[in-house]
């Protein structure tokens, strides 16, 4: 494997989460700066919640030029920053952390990466009725982005656990700052569940559910969920094809997996981090991204 060649100007950029090891992250992003001609290299730390305000602190301290933030980081790593951006304090979460001289600020691109890879996948949600299962950081950003990019109608779904209130908040953060009706259902409802998939334009699977330690798993019982032209997609990349998105194709339905989404997201990261966005054609060439199963 050919490997960045470390120097004593080499500067780091690190992912923060805990099980991290399975990314594809730090493979994107370190592609995308051999693209750029960086001489920057991302690398995976398995930081979990108690020890993320030492790695913050560590951050500053060895001069990281920024962060990627994921589960279960994403919505408590702004209690170590000094400024969060506006779309990650309505989406209570953050991804990316800018340092600019010590000063660290918190952004939020799971939404707008979900957003543009559909975009690029030719599916248009505006105007539309999307139901979305998810609570947690990435369902809320995505969520918040759709009605924010036009997404007429959202029906969100979660479970009874420690996330349904975020749910519960989205919703009314939805309704109170966008044009975009939201509806929060217990997932629990699978005839609820099963109604609003009949009268949506698209279903995103947004809970953790279909990867590890539940790979292979789904909260739809049967494929006569989907309806042929239902666009189905899942913010899980891997696998690539989770059991979910398998029943969906037997379906007929189009399906889309997370792929698109860490893609697009980390193109928005990097922006922010480092002023340059690198190109997206090559980006998915060069890691395999394909919208065709």
């Amino acid at each position: 494997m050919e490997r960045h060649q470390i120097t004593g100007h080499t500067e780091l950029i690190g992912l923060m989460a805990y099980p991290i090891r399975h990314s594809q992250s730090p493979a994107t992003h370190n592609a995308a700066y051999e693209k750029l001609g960086l001489d920057i290299v991302n690398l995976a730390f398995e930081v979990d919640a108690p020890e993320l305000e030492d790695a913050i602190r560590g951050m500053r301290a060895l001069k990281l030029k920024g962060a990627n933030i994921s589960m279960p980081n994403k919505t408590i790593v702004h209690k170590y920053l000094d400024e969060i951006s506006p779309a990650a304090k309505l989406c209570g979460a953050v991804n990316t952390v800018v340092n600019k001289d010590g000063y660290l600020t918190g952004h939020i691109t799971d939404g707008i990466g979900y957003i543009q890879s559909l975009k690029d996948n030719q599916i248009d949600p505006s105007g539309r009725k999307v139901t979305i299962a998810g609570s947690g950081g990435a369902a809320t950003a995505v969520q918040i982005q759709a009605a924010l990019d036009g997404v007429a109608e959202l029906s969100i779904f979660a479970r009874d656990d420690a996330f349904k209130e975020n749910a519960v908040k989205t919703v009314e953060k939805i309704n109170s700052n966008t044009s975009c009706r939201a509806a929060f259902y217990p997932l629990e409802d699978l005839d609820r569940l099963k109604a609003e998939m009949d009268s949506s334009y698209l279903f995103t699977n947004a809970t953790g559910v279909g990867m590890k330690p539940l790979e292979g798993q789904t909260y739809i019982p049967d494929s006569s969920f989907f309806r042929s032209d239902l666009i189905v997609t899942d913010v899980i990349y891997s696998p690539h094809m989770t059991r979910m998105l398998q029943m969906a194709k037997e379906a007929g339905c189009k399906i889309m997996n997370g792929q698109g989404m860490m893609l697009f997201q980390a193109i928005a990261a990097i922006e922010l981090m480092l002023g340059q966005r690198v190109d997206s054609d090559y980006m998915k060439e060069k890691l395999g991204i394909r919208y065709e199963y």
